[in-house]
């Protein structure tokens, strides 16, 4: 008797992210695949990052009406949304910020926007089209 193939079950971690850790310095843990790292191309509606970690910005891929990610990126320091709204949430020691990323212009985040200069770590992203 043939047994029927096993069930796939989604546990939202991302794929390939020990890869990407190793060469970009970032932890991507989970998400419902609608937000994804990309290589940055002008004119694309992606989401930017800007982080003291990289000379390059760090772009997104945003896709379906909305999404979430989970992420690690420290000294995150201006975010530039797309056409979505995207919330993010950072943290600062023990402290947890969330902002609103302005449509399609850069938002001042972390240690550009808090008054002590603090290196702030990105660890969300949320967009609703």
């Amino acid at each position: 008797m043939d047994e029927a193939p096993g069930y796939a079950v989604e546990d939202f971690n991302y794929p390939f992210a020990d890869e990407i850790l190793a060469e970009k310095n970032i932890v991507l843990k989970r998400g419902d695949g609608h937000i994804t790292l990309a290589d940055c191309a002008v004119g694309t509606g992606q989401i930017e990052i800007s982080t003291r970690i990289s000379e390059d910005n760090l772009c997104f891929d945003t896709v379906g009406d909305e999404g979430w990610l989970t992420l690690e990126i420290p000294a995150v320091y201006s975010i530039k949304g797309n056409d979505y709204s995207t919330t993010v949430d950072m943290t600062v020691g023990t402290e947890e910020k969330t902002v609103e990323v302005r449509k399609n212009a850069w938002t001042p985040v972390g240690e550009s926007a808090d008054p002590q200069g603090r290196d702030h770590m990105l660890v969300e992203i949320r967009t609703v089209k």
